[in-house]
Order: C-alpha cells, then structure tokens, then sequence
C-alpha cells in the first residue's frame, strides 16, 4: 500500500461532487469506500475507490437509490450506466462529437460560444430543460468512456453554468409572482440543478433570487422572511442522503411561515411526495412549470 497513490476526503469530495459527510454514511452503513489512513491519521483514498465513486455518483444522478450502487462492484456499475445510455435524450442542434471535441481540447472560448448561439437558437426554456439535459448525459457517458479527464468536466460544468446565468440575467420580462428563492442545503455542492430551473421560471415571469448553495437552514428561513419571498426552491442531486434531505425539508417547513410555499426538487427526492406533507415536490422541469401554475391559480386575486 506504500506504492499506492493516495486522495484526500477534501479531494475525493471535489473531484465526485459527494460531501465527506456522504462519505462517512456510506462507509458506515455500506461498508464503502474503506479509506487507509495517512501519516496523521486522516482518510486517504486509493485511486480504484475514487473512480469508483465516480461511477455511483452518475447512477445517483441518473436517480439511482445508494442502497442499489454503493456495494456494487465496478463491473456492475458499468453495466448499469451502459444500460441507462441507450435511454440519454438528444440535444437535438448540437452534434455530440464536435462538443465533446471542444471540451476535450480545453477550447472554452469555442465551447461558450457554441453554447450562446444555442440559447439564442433554440429559447432559454428549451435550452435548459433540453439542451443542458442531454449534455450533462453526453459528459457522463464520455467519462465512463475513459474519454474525459476531472479537468474536463469541471470546463464543462463551468462553461454551462456561465452562459446559464448570462442568459437569465439578460431575459427581459421577470419581476411578476411569485417570488422565489433558490438555495440548496449544506453539504449540497450542486447548484445546476438550480439555474437549470431558474432558466425555465423566469421567461414565465417569475422573479427568482438564487443566494447560493449550502445555505444553512436558520438562514435560509431568515432570507425568505426579509426578503418576503413567496416560494423556497431546492435542489437535491442524486448524491444527497435521502434521509438527511426528508428531515431537513421536513424541518425547514417547520421553521417557515404557512403561506410561505416550500418546493423540492432533484434526484435524490424521487418518489418521496408521501413524505414531505406540505411540501411541492417537482420531479423535473416541466413539472417545475406545473408547481408556477399551481401556485398562481391558488394565489389569483
């Protein structure tokens, strides 16, 4: 083991997008990863554990419970995602080989601006809830592929995220109920999830105010209040613990006042509308479309 290269829980959490928290559930209650310990006694991650938990956090992405990938082996995570590629959307006015071409090659410049004319082409409601759908499949699939570097899919993410915000902060037209805030929990890193949906709410008026991700819930609640929000949108991706999410909603619809509007959105909350009394779960963005129509006819005057 002397020989062998070893990761950090801070670098294994940023290169997987899985929180150390995560980490440490699943090595309790799944018995993976099963990190060695460094020279001061913190976890360290041999290089095959790391690619492995790259593979569970696409299957949790593509809505997978942890409970059926995380004491899987290698071989069957492979065969899962290869069986979900046959079902990847398509992004319709892009060719899939010129992109990845972009991205492989670090051409940012080439990339966003691919991606500008798209959302100039195609409307920022398509864009995202088509478009950005299908890349994020394209960029898995490839990395699975062993065609894609960590560095890569980070250009990516940062390139989509960039003309994301651009284009939202650019689309004329907002500033109408209801007003949203947008946040995730601690430990939720992911903030696509986000912009993906305010990407399809404000072209419909809405006026969405994101203030980040890993908000704690004490400030989350004192935001909505101040800042007299009609709805709190957030987003959970497949890699959030299912049980910490349900409580912490659960939780947080405690702490918010009842005309305050609480939705829930993401991977990790699929299926779980049972659970979350009070709570508008979106199960992806056309439903997020449904939650705004639901909430203006209750709220018509």
């Amino acid at each position: 083991m002397t020989n062998q290269e070893l990761f950090s829980i801070s670098s294994v959490e940023r290169d997987t997008g899985l929180s150390k928290d995560t980490l440490r559930v699943w090595e309790r209650r799944y018995g993976f990863p099963q990190p060695d310990r460094d020279d001061n006694g913190d976890r360290a991650y041999p290089r095959e554990q790391v690619e492995k938990l790259r593979l569970i956090r696409r299957l949790l992405d593509q809505g997978k419970r942890p409970s059926k990938v995380v004491a899987a082996s290698t071989a069957e995570l492979v065969a899962m995602l290869e069986e979900t590629a046959v079902e990847a959307p398509q992004a319709g006015d892009i060719g899939e080989t010129d992109f990845l071409r972009l991205v492989r090659l670090h051409r940012s410049v080439e990339l966003r601006t691919m991606l500008q004319q798209l959302v100039l082409k195609q409307g920022l409601q398509r864009f995202a809830s088509e478009t950005v759908t299908a890349l994020n499949v394209a960029i898995g699939q490839a990395w699975v592929r062993g065609e894609l570097d960590v560095c890569e899919e980070h250009l990516y993410s940062e390139q989509i995220q960039n003309v994301l915000r651009n284009a939202i902060g650019s689309h004329s037209g907002g500033g109408s109920r209801p007003r949203i805030l947008l946040t995730t929990f601690p430990d939720e890193q992911h903030g696509l999830g986000l912009l993906m949906a305010e990407a399809v709410l404000v072209p419909e008026g809405a006026t969405c105010i994101s203030i980040g991700v890993q908000t704690p819930l004490g400030d989350i609640r004192t935001a909505a209040i101040a800042g007299q929000f009609d709805v709190v949108a957030l987003s959970f991706s497949g890699a959030f613990p299912v049980r910490q999410a349900v409580e912490g909603l659960n939780q947080l619809r405690g702490m918010l006042p009842p005309e305050i509007a609480l939705w829930a959105g993401g991977a990790a909350l699929q299926g779980r509308r049972a659970k979350l009394d009070g709570i508008r779960v979106i199960y992806d963005l056309h439903d997020a479309l449904a939650a705004l129509g639901e909430w203006r006819t209750k709220h018509a005057t």
